[in-house]
């Protein structure tokens, strides 16, 4: 195993291009020397606190910098994100002990009057005549330069990376991610993908994240590629950035896929440099159309950033699914009732699955905590996570009589409906294949005829220019043969936009708690149908159920 800063400074005398955006392009020897300014800057800065560096700041070559300046100076760098706001963005910050924080004019305002934890001194706004002159007392000097020279000396326990995770279900928690740990994803991914020297990898997911921080900027770094990027993912722009950079690789998130699919078609669409892509959670749906209209293959993994499982692509292996365990671990589809393994997943001769309420569980490594390196300052949530001496990895999934596992959704998604419980994924997966959805998020909300129990809903999309017509929709809900009785929506919230994480996960937390109580707006089937048809919400249905609710004992939604 070797480590970031030996990596990045393996890059120190490459004159290939190693990062570019609309503004330029830099190479890697010029890469690795703007970051060892910036790592020794850092070092100036710390004094005696943790070697912690939060980043603010989009996507782009600065950013890249940081990242290398960090892994040669031995600090971790702590991924903020900016969709986070007044206190709870403060708590990121001194939950994770930022010593200094780097940040633009945009992160700058949103870090205006909150109690951080630092001095003023220690945060760093780019742009700006002091960040400049800060810089220029580094550039080019004799102990930046041994930052590179002394590379070697950096230890693989050193930590390298806090990154938050997604906040999708709960509060964000901040995974450690070790100089080693990094790196040893890197030398996997890197031939496992097939990174190569010569590939242009565009990274349209945010930096913070694990996603592009695991499957590209590491192996990138690794081989020598060049990286390319945007301040944000722009789905109308993709196609666009993809021939300015000449890209021949990224990687995503299913819901970016989706949102890439939901624009114009034009008739030059596969003319593009694009080879492969490397992401999660896009549907079989989705990747066989973007391959027929881009020409890429989308090639799908299962890993988080805490690193406690993964699952990778195998030959040959049935069309949906993720793969099998890598390093042969002891992965299980594990009851959430029981406590007991689930039973192989059973489909029929179209793939569809048939014992869905038997056969899907939470993903749990039974061999123990794997790569997991541990939440900062977290134990009651590394604790969680460590039940019973296995990685509980809060994803559900299901895996069929030949070990190939199944992504269905997160431990959060799951519904009980008269009785009966299932999870979200497989009724996501059914709805996706609607021609006019481009974005589906299946969740609870509360039965109001019952003091227990829930009821399915469904927020959706449209794709642009076809609006949502509920009688057409209650007739292709009757025509899925797999669809089962209860997983038919009992409401449909029809949005212009989705609430979404910075990594483009759509969020559910707030779409539980709004329920029907929101301005979008909403059809359901009235309680008490069996038939497929939808109904427009109104107010007086909406005061009908808030009464239900009370008169149950339950609380009220949208308050």
């Amino acid at each position: 195993m070797t480590t970031v800063a030996a990596m990045v400074a393996a890059r120190a005398e490459d004159d290939r291009t190693g990062v570019l955006d609309a503004t330029g392009r830099w190479t890697w020897r010029q890469a690795v020397q703007e970051g060892a300014a910036r790592g020794a800057l850092a070092r100036s800065l710390f004094g005696g606190a943790k070697p912690h560096v939060g980043v603010l700041l989009p996507n782009g070559p600065e950013y890249l910098f940081w990242l290398n300046g960090c892994a040669l100076a031995g600090a971790a760098i702590v991924g903020i994100n900016p969709t986070r706001r007044g206190a709870a963005l403060a708590a990121d910050v001194r939950a994770t002990d930022c010593a200094v924080i780097v940040t633009d004019a945009e992160g700058a305002a949103l870090l205006e009057g909150l109690d951080l934890g630092i001095g003023e001194d220690r945060i760093l706004v780019t742009v700006t005549g002091r960040y400049d002159a800060l810089l220029a007392q580094f550039a080019g000097k004799a102990d930046t330069q041994a930052l590179i020279e002394q590379a070697d000396e950096v230890d693989e326990e050193a930590l390298f990376l806090l990154i938050f995770t997604s906040g999708t279900t709960g509060v964000p928690k901040a995974v450690r991610c070790t100089q080693g740990r990094l790196a040893g994803i890197a030398e996997v991914a890197a031939p496992g993908y097939g990174y190569t020297g010569e590939d242009i990898c565009y990274c349209p997911m945010p930096l913070f994240h694990g996603n592009a921080l695991m499957a590209l900027w590491g192996p990138a770094v690794m081989v020598g590629s060049a990286i390319a990027t945007r301040p944000r993912f722009s789905a109308s722009a993709f196609i666009d950035d993809v021939r300015s950079f000449g890209a021949t690789k990224f990687s995503y998130v299913g819901k970016a896929i989706a949102y890439i699919l939901a624009t114009p078609e034009r008739a030059d669409d596969a003319d593009n440099t694009l080879k492969s892509a490397f992401g999660t959670e896009a549907s079989v749906r989705d990747r066989d159309r973007f391959r027929t209209r881009f020409g890429c293959y989308l090639i799908e993994g299962y890993g988080q950033s805490e690193g406690g499982a993964s699952i990778n692509p195998v030959l040959g292996m049935p069309k949906g699914a993720l793969g099998k365990p890598v390093d042969a671990v002891d992965l299980a589809v594990i009851s959430p009732e029981t406590g007991e393994e689930c039973p192989p997943a059973r489909f029929d001769a179209e793939g569809r699955l048939l014992n869905a309420g038997e056969a899907i569980g939470e993903m749990v490594n039974r061999s123990g905590r794997g790569k997991f390196e541990g939440y900062y300052e977290r134990e009651d949530a590394e604790a969680e996570r460590l039940r019973r001496g296995w990685y509980w990895t809060g994803d559900l999934g299901y895996v069929d009589a030949e070990g190939f596992f199944y992504f269905a959704g997160r431990t959060g998604d799951w519904l009980r409906v008269d009785s009966e419980n299932f999870s979200a994924g497989p009724v996501e997966s059914v709805l996706s294949r609607h021609p006019d959805l481009s974005v589906v998020a299946v969740y609870p909300v509360p039965d109001t005829a019952s003091g227990a129990g829930d009821q399915l809903m469904v927020a959706v999309e449209t794709v642009p220019g076809r609006p949502f017509d509920p009688d057409a929709f209650a007739e292709w809900l009757g025509a899925q043969p797999d669809l089962g009785p209860k997983w038919v929506p009992r409401y449909v919230r029809v949005s212009p936009s989705l609430p979404q994480t910075a990594t483009g996960k759509v969020t559910k937390v707030g779409l539980r708690a709004e329920a029907w109580a929101c301005a979008d707006p909403v059809w359901w089937r009235p309680l008490g149908t069996t038939d497929i048809r939808f109904e427009r919400l109104t107010d007086e249905d909406r005061a009908a159920l808030a009464a239900g609710l009370a008169e149950n004992g339950r609380p009220p939604v949208g308050a």
